[in-house]
């Protein structure tokens, strides 16, 4: 099985490396500048708190230079769809699906949400035929170029076929995942694993984008955990609303998230200078919640307060 990462941030690493250390694929990624010629030089290193790893990929600019593959993983931030669209044809084979693994609502969620694919190019040159849902938890950094540190001791992608079947294309990734330190699981109702992970991303991503600092030192502010877990239940109540209630041990598992020393993706793109996913992560979440008529004040605030402070920032 030929499977491309396309994207090699911090995710995108840390996939491409477990795929390549389970043995059960041919594992290439397309990537860029530093972090392309660290992979070419030195392989991918994966640090990780049961021990490191180094793993042989083969690292392209041009997706032409791979061919058509059985798979392709894409793991770029939101902003980066466009770019994507215009450049993944030569991995696609007639019936090669396209895991689209990226934080928020993604752009096949549905109808007027075009903010998300604003040219319609993913939606055109992709399709919602070839698309597989995904959603990962773990908590990583790049460190230096070909170099990913992963913080979180449980690691894993969960795969969704959009309509909720256990499609064979689907189950076949998983499996090519399943592997030490990293599993892939197949999900019924991908849509529900979304809003969990979104969960998290609301509940640290404004709050750490104001204080600028990680998760660990933000949340120990009893005031500023009380904080998070209002919006945790603001988050919980709009999931409920447009029918993907979460389980109730959602409170657990945050608690849990905030107190690494990691700081999220969010914040890592501001401090990085990198375009930042407000629309997937904040706005349309925020939009969605007004269609099902409800209120989440604390949630709006806080997103308005942390997209000025960022804004600034990068001004």
């Amino acid at each position: 099985m030929k499977v491309t990462i396309f994207g090699t941030g911090a995710i995108g690493s840390h996939v491409a490396g477990r795929m390549a250390r389970a043995g059960k694929a041919e594992v290439s990624v397309v990537a860029r500048g530093p972090q392309l010629e660290g992979i070419r030089a030195e392989g991918l290193t994966v640090e990780t708190p049961e021990g490191a790893f180094n793993v042989k990929v083969r690292a392209e600019q041009e997706p032409a230079r791979l061919g058509p593959q059985d798979a392709v993983i894409v793991t770029v931030k939101a902003p980066a769809l466009t770019g994507v669209a215009d450049s993944i044809a030569p991995l696609l084979g007639p019936e090669t699906p396209v895991v689209f693994v990226i934080n928020g609502i993604p752009w096949w969620w549905g109808e007027g949400l075009d903010v998300l694919d604003p040219t319609g190019s993913v939606r055109q040159k992709i399709g919602l035929e070839r698309t597989i849902g995904g959603v990962v938890w773990s908590a990583c950094t790049v460190m230096c170029p070909g170099t990913v540190k992963v913080q979180s001791a449980t690691n894993r992608v969960l795969f969704g076929e959009l309509d909720g079947s256990l499609s064979p294309r689907v189950q076949a990734i998983a499996a090519a995942l399943d592997g030490p330190g990293m599993g892939g699981v197949v999900s019924p109702d991908i849509r529900t694993e979304i809003w969990t992970k979104l969960l998290n991303n609301l509940v640290n991503g404004p709050i750490c984008l104001l204080s600028r600092r990680h998760m660990k030192g933000t949340f120990d502010e009893p005031a500023i955990m009380e904080a998070g877990l209002t919006v945790m239940r603001e988050a919980m109540e709009i999931a409920r609303a447009l029918g993907h209630p979460i389980q109730a041990d959602a409170e657990k598992q945050i608690l849990r998230s905030v107190g690494i020393a990691h700081k999220p993706s969010i914040l890592q793109d501001l401090e990085q200078g990198r375009g930042l996913e407000f629309d997937a992560l904040f706005t349309v979440p925020l939009q969605l919640a007004k269609q099902a008529g409800v209120r989440a004040p604390l949630l709006e605030l806080l997103v308005a307060l942390a997209r000025k402070g960022a804004y600034a920032a990068a001004a």
